[in-house]
């Protein structure tokens, strides 16, 4: 196999926020150093793609340049990274908590938070973007030189455009969790600018700007080894922004001309949805419209001594986590002010011949997003995802 391989396509990664640090460290960034050590096995390799995501660069506002990282970089100033010395770190916390079958959920946790404390404390929001960022810098450590390497970042994907199957995805993406809470009616309220661009990109466009890519580099005169990987953001929020409000208003509608049915049988009403766009605002809303009546609950509880207050408050108290669990993972993500630059991909797209940019189609501009949200991409949300 390796005496026949031209290209490498890694796409694997785990995409759960939230994930245990010892596992989003072994395929989100040893998986990339075991792919480069197959590459560097291959005498007949053109280039080595790897699928990364935009929001590596965590919370930066203004135009995000297609940059690779350094190594070593963090997104904090005044603090480093030593990627081995962060690999043992999880190694060795994990053989710390380590216990028998009834004590393995309390190691999920810990190793789960260790994740989140370390991406926090480096600049990062979430483990995912954290380990994605690490496996760029593995990826450019190991093949830096030696076989062309390029990087893919797409935004946040979401469901098949045109080809092969309108509205098709697997899985549950960033503004999904958003809208299948929504579609359940048990999101009443999140933390959102409306206003704020929402970079979105179909997987479609995505796969034909991997393919678009891989070719370019796979022909370049001589095989040219940068020591840095190139990077294309397959996004769209420069070229053909997409506000919230898109989601939010093809939302309303899609529901409305389309009502969800009960399991009483009778149509789900659509209730509105109330965005705050400050961490100020969100904060006074839930302490008035949960923490208050929580306490006020649990008090009559324990006088009472009755089932009734006891129910009531676990169920405002379920709706409660479901909507801080939510903010606490993708608000960073709908508060996000930077602006994806894609001149790199532009280039790729100008250089392509015209029936090929057609064919293979990333133009972002081709979109239009009302249309996209309401007739393929919702539906499919409530075909593919909400069975």
């Amino acid at each position: 196999m390796t005496r026949e391989l031209n290209v490498i396509v890694n796409g694997a990664a785990t995409t759960n926020f939230y994930e245990r640090y010892d596992v989003a460290l072994d395929v989100n960034v040893m998986g990339v150093k075991h792919i480069c050590q197959l590459a560097k096995q291959c005498p007949n390799l053109e280039v080595v793609l790897h699928v990364s995501t935009a929001y590596v660069v965590g919370e930066k506002q203004g135009m995000i340049l297609e940059r690779a990282f350094k190594q070593g970089e963090t997104l904090r100033m005044e603090t480093e990274l030593d990627m081995d010395a962060e690999l043992r770190v999880a190694r060795d916390y994990q053989q710390q908590v380590a216990g028998d079958d009834a004590e393995q959920k309390n190691e999920r946790k810990a190793m789960k938070e260790l994740g989140l404390a370390r991406a926090r404390e480096l600049g990062w929001p979430n483990t995912y973007v954290f380990t994605k960022a690490l496996g760029e810098m593995m990826l450019a450590r190991e093949l830096g030189g030696v076989v062309p390497a390029v990087i893919v970042r797409p935004s946040i994907i979401t469901s098949i455009h045109k080809e092969p199957l309108p509205g098709w995805m697997e899985g549950t993406r960033t503004i999904d969790a958003i809208l299948i809470g929504y579609a359940k009616q048990s999101l009443s309220c999140f933390l959102a600018d409306l206003q704020l661009t929402m970079d979105v990109i179909p997987g479609d466009m995505v796969v034909n700007a991997m393919m678009a890519a891989t070719v370019a580099h796979a022909s370049a005169p001589g095989g040219h080894k940068e020591e840095s990987p190139t990077v294309y953001h397959a996004t769209s929020s420069l070229r053909n922004p997409a506000p919230y409000a898109v989601l939010y208003r093809t939302g309303i509608r899609y529901f409305c001309d389309h009502p969800r049915v009960g399991k009483d049988g009778r149509p789900v009403r659509t209730r509105k949805v109330h965005f705050f766009g400050t961490v100020a605002a969100f904060t006074a809303y839930m302490l008035l419209r949960y923490r208050l009546p929580l306490e006020l609950l649990r008090l009559l509880s324990l006088l009472s001594g009755g089932l009734l207050f006891s129910r009531l408050y676990a169920d405002l108290d379920r709706k409660y986590r479901f909507v801080m669990h939510l903010v606490d993972l993708y608000g960073p993500f709908a508060l996000f002010k930077g602006i994806f630059d894609d001149a790199n991909m532009e280039r790729l797209r100008m250089a392509m011949p015209v029936a090929d940019r057609l064919e293979f189609n990333f133009d972002p501009n081709t979109i239009d997003w009302d249309d996209y949200f309401y007739k393929i991409h919702i539906p499919g949300v409530m075909k593919y995802v909400l069975k």
